[in-house]
């Protein structure tokens, strides 16, 4: 007779206080706080008030959803020196002050770069409590955590009541792979509001439904135009979605409720919605709880182009800061000011590009405001320090508010004519000028606006 496992006891030896888990920290660790709202923060206020005790502490993460204390108590990084692998709102600022440092990484990747590249003394997660099998789960987070778990030597976990628990594959660590338990404080989530809707996304939005069909499989990214999308998807006469993302959005919750999506097309994963991550309102974490029709993914089984273009039809839509004019794509950065991330885009347009029926959107207002001045977001060139975050070679469409074209197979000439037509109207002769001054346009070429 197979006697039952007491796990409860087994938790109860584990559990210690965030003040007894920072004390295991030495000068010269390295840590991990994990990816976005599955980090610690009972964890990370002990480890701080230790700060005096220590010096050259590594300390990975990325994402940050809220203030960070190892980073506010350290403006100097005397003690704790960040590193982040995609920037929040909240990272964007600690960077230009010189408290955080950017790591570039293909997210997809994430899995693979920390089981043969990085190292982690000491691993602080964010989970669900344990369940009665003794395990934790991961909740919101899949992406990169369990690959973090197969390389830290000392793995804590910090639990909370309002981590949504999330179906999915390679998502949980049992009690018997942990060190120590925090009991956390069980505090809400930090919710990521969705960003308005313009009437410049609107008319994105529609560019983009124009060129979607019934059974497509779609990955959005985050934003307004996004959003966009997802709002004119619901109420558009499209059926028989699909969704294999990155990241799960509030406006794949609305496309659920308006019947849109059933995922029965999809070669991988049928009938269920796939990601990696997610992040909005708590209506979102409400609707991806215990949720048998979502199943959470490591990024390399969501993000890997040769998983990707496994299903038919894939629709990747993403966010760009800028193009230039013969097709490439800057989306993490203007000029060195750091912004973003490299993230999963370029793995996304490479997935949809090989996938059978797919495309790819490139998605960017034909402006910005700069002071009291509006900037064009087509240019001749990226300013200097700018990273190209998707080549020229594999740009399919890029989509603004005046219009969508499709740059795959055209030639330098023809991109820079495609890209000056769906520019702003009071752009397009100064870009027409500055192609020509720079060669872009061979002799024989004549254009007019």
């Amino acid at each position: 007779m197979k006697v039952a496992i007491n796990y409860d006891a087994i938790l109860q030896e584990k559990i210690i206080s965030a003040s007894a888990a920072a004390r295991f920290v030495k000068s010269g660790d390295v840590l991990d706080f994990g990816f976005g709202p599955c980090q610690p923060d009972l964890f990370d206020e002990a480890l701080s008030a230790r700060k005096e005790q220590l010096s050259n502490v590594l300390i990975r993460m990325a994402i940050t959803s809220v203030p960070r204390h190892v980073i506010e108590c350290d403006p100097q990084q005397k003690h704790f020196h960040v590193e982040n692998w995609h920037f929040s709102g909240y990272d964007r600022l600690k960077y230009d002050e010189g408290t955080v440092s950017y790591v570039p990484m293909n997210f997809g990747e994430a899995p693979k770069i920390y089981r043969e590249y990085r190292s982690i003394d000491t691993l602080i997660l964010k989970t669900t409590p344990m369940d009665k099998h003794g395990f934790f789960n991961f909740g919101l987070c899949n992406t990169y955590q369990k690959a973090l778990c197969d390389v830290a030597k000392r793995i804590i976990v910090e639990t909370s009541e309002s981590m949504p628990l999330a179906h999915g594959v390679e998502n949980i660590i049992h009690i018997n792979d942990v060190d120590a338990v925090i009991v956390g404080n069980n505090a809400a989530l930090t919710e990521l509001p969705s960003q308005p809707i313009s009437e410049v996304d609107k008319k994105v939005a529609q560019f983009i439904i124009n060129e979607l069909e019934d059974g497509s499989c779609i990955q959005v990214g985050i934003g307004g135009m996004p959003n966009a999308v997802c709002s004119s998807l619901a109420t558009s006469s499209i059926e028989d979605l699909g969704i294999h993302t990155e990241m799960f959005i509030d406006g794949m919750v609305d496309l659920v409720n308006a019947g849109k999506v059933t995922g029965k097309y999809k070669n991988t994963y049928p009938g269920k919605i796939t990601y990696s991550f997610g992040m909005g309102a708590k209506s979102c974490y409400e609707f991806l709880d215990n949720n048998p029709e979502c199943i959470s993914l490591p990024v390399d089984l969501t993000n890997l182009p040769e998983n990707i273009a496994a299903n038919d039809k894939v629709i990747s839509i993403n966010n760009t800061m800028m193009v230039d004019l013969t097709g490439q794509a800057g989306s993490e950065c203007i000029g060195h000011k750091h912004r973003s991330g490299t993230g999963g885009q370029l793995q996304f347009v490479r997935g949809a590009f090989a996938s059978k029926g797919g495309k790819s959107f490139m998605c960017l207002s034909s402006r910005y405001t700069k002071g009291d001045n509006a900037e064009p977001r087509i240019k001749i060139a990226m300013p200097e320090g700018s990273i190209v975050t998707t080549p020229r070679t594999d740009i399919m469409f890029i989509v603004t508010e005046f219009g969508i074209v499709n740059l795959k197979g055209l030639s330098v000439s023809e991109r820079a004519l495609a890209l000056i037509s769906i520019a702003h109207p009071d752009d397009r002769e100064a870009l027409e000028n500055e192609a020509r001054e720079h060669g872009l346009f061979p002799k024989r070429f004549f254009y007019s606006s």
